[in-house]
């Protein structure tokens, strides 16, 4: 049976359907002072597939609890899928004293389950933090699905030379076109200068991707500096939506055309799912 968190609903119920596999009923609650209560009424399985972003530390608390469920619920094997791991892109101490929150979460979660898969997490190599089998599932390639089929002369462009596989395998699935990455020229101790590595944009359209999209920041600069480099129209692509606070009304006005996002989480911007990706995988 697929198990959904609260932050996953829509997905979960996609990899139902596409795994043929029922779809158990859960609730959440909230008593009066803060604590949590997910739960699973009804649950007739050997195996067990949740499914939860871990987008808050509720929700880490919630599927820690709905582990805890399936197995009091008599599972013998737990599968759990992480869409978007939280707290994943703490994945080292970058001063003293600092936790590695990637792998306090992995430990965390460990004990509760046999496989854990997530899908493009910001570091690949979290997935050692786990005690228990870990994967990568790579939804990249979904990306291309809703991009219009007319681009012209398209250019597949992210944010620096590291993340660039992500912009090739767009490019694929997409079928023509060219992958670039922004480099940085710092002018001044303030100013800093991004421009593609190599390609000419002018008159193209520029489809920009990444893993994640949070504040929309650095998306923002880049959208305004391919304007000033006479790109035509500019998309922006991840799989991950996060799109805290006022991101999109900030990408609104650098000038994006528009925002492409995957189910991992579930915002307005995603409108391609991974529940094909996610059921190759199981």
């Amino acid at each position: 049976m697929i198990v959904s968190g609260s932050s996953s609903q829509s997905l979960s119920a996609a990899l139902a359907a596409a795994t043929d596999a029922d779809l158990a009923p859960v609730s959440f609650e909230r008593f009066p002072d803060g604590e949590l209560m997910a739960q699973v009424p009804y649950f007739d399985a050997d195996e067990a597939v949740i499914v939860a972003s871990t987008d808050s530390s509720d929700a880490h608390v919630e599927l820690l609890q709905l582990q805890d469920a399936v197995r009091e619920a008599g599972a013998d094997h737990v599968t759990t899928v992480i869409p978007y791991m939280g707290y994943a892109r703490q994945d080292a101490a970058f001063e003293p004293g600092q936790p590695v929150s990637a792998r306090a979460m992995a430990k965390a979660l460990s004990p509760g389950t046999d496989r854990v898969l997530t899908v493009n997490p910001h570091e690949p190599s979290i997935t050692d933090h786990f005690d228990v089998p870990a994967e990568t599932v790579d939804a990249a390639a979904q990306l291309a699905d809703p991009l219009p089929a007319d681009l012209t002369e398209p250019v597949f462009l992210s944010p620096d030379e590291g993340a660039v596989d992500i912009a090739e395998t767009v490019q694929t699935a997409y079928g023509r076109g060219r992958v670039d990455y922004f480099e940085k020229t710092r002018l001044s101790g303030s100013e800093v200068e991004i421009e593609p590595r190599d390609a000419d944009v002018d008159g193209r359209d520029v489809v920009l991707t990444d893993d994640i999209v949070a504040t929309g920041s650095t998306m923002a600069e880049s959208v305004a500096a391919l304007d000033d480099m006479g790109a035509a129209r500019v998309y922006v692509t991840c799989v991950h939506p996060m799109l805290a606070a006022d991101a999109t009304t900030k990408l609104a006005r650098a000038g994006v055309e528009a925002i492409y996002g995957t189910d991992t989480l579930e915002r307005a911007a995603s409108t391609v799912s991974v529940a094909p990706a996610i059921a190759d995988a199981l």
